[in-house]
């Protein structure tokens, strides 16, 4: 069975710098697979290459065996890969709903119109509606997101992420800057929504990775140093010299 997500020797450079180099990575099915590392190891470019916003160096990047090199992100989007941003990324004079209304309405099958009036559209409605209730944003509904508190916003930009059913999802330090109330609401809504879906996440908080991750990766200036279960990754040697050190130790030790 072919991995949901898999990358072949995947290679980015900007001029002679070399941020990616030569990853090779295989997620399958159904698989939480965190991405982690120290800053600047190439984290979020590894992302932006996969999404198609950066163009790889060299290297192939499949999405459930089909190649989607050097395709741009709304095609990788429609072929059922969606992902957030480090920085949120909604938008602040719309409603949750609106919000939300907008990023379901491709995956609806609606296209470019002038002769459709949203407000009118009986199935979008529906959709959006239940996407404000899964992601707990139901009393904030016709709220303006740009008003929203951060962590809101944040369960935001995870309901738009996955309004259009994607099977893969891409979250790039969803729980960054809560707090642990926060965290907490935040892991519970990502454990929901990848429910039955390939879920790819980078994240600096260890007690989220090793709870939500069944595999977790580390990148190290640009290459992955292990890939193993949280047990595996927390007891590799290599990881801790080049990573985790106490970071590993406090993680563990809130289980």
């Amino acid at each position: 069975m072919a991995a949901s997500l898999e990358l072949r020797q995947v290679r980015k450079s900007f001029g002679k710098t070399a941020i990616i180099n030569g990853v090779d990575l295989a997620i399958e099915r159904g698989e939480r697979h965190a991405v982690i590392g120290p800053n600047g190891a190439g984290k979020s470019t590894l992302f932006n290459l996969i999404s198609g916003r950066f163009p790889l160096s060299t290297g192939n990047i499949l999405l459930n065996g089909q190649d989607i090199t050097g395709l741009a992100p709304q095609e990788i989007n429609r072929r059922g890969l969606s992902r957030s941003f480090q920085i949120t990324n909604i938008f602040p004079k719309l409603s949750v709903f609106e919000n939300l209304r907008c990023a379901v309405l491709w995956s609806q099958g609606y296209r470019y119109s002038f002769w459709h009036r949203v407000g009118g559209l009986k199935d979008v409605r529906a959709r959006a509606d239940e996407l404000v209730e899964r992601i707990g944003l139901k009393r904030r509904r016709d709220t303006l997101a740009g008003v929203l508190s951060y962590a809101e916003q944040r369960a935001l930009e995870i309901g738009v992420t996955i309004a259009g059913g994607a099977e893969v999802i891409l979250l790039d330090e969803p729980t960054a800057g809560m707090s642990n109330t926060e965290t907490e609401d935040a892991v519970a809504l990502i454990r929901a929504v990848s429910e039955g879906k390939t879920l790819v996440m980078v994240e600096h908080d260890m007690s989220v990775v090793f709870g939500l991750a069944d595999r977790i990766s580390v990148l190290v200036y640009g290459q992955v140093i292990a890939t193993g279960t949280p047990a595996e990754i927390r007891g590799n040697k290599a990881v801790q010299e080049a990573y985790l050190g106490v970071e590993a130790d406090t993680a563990e030790g809130a289980h």
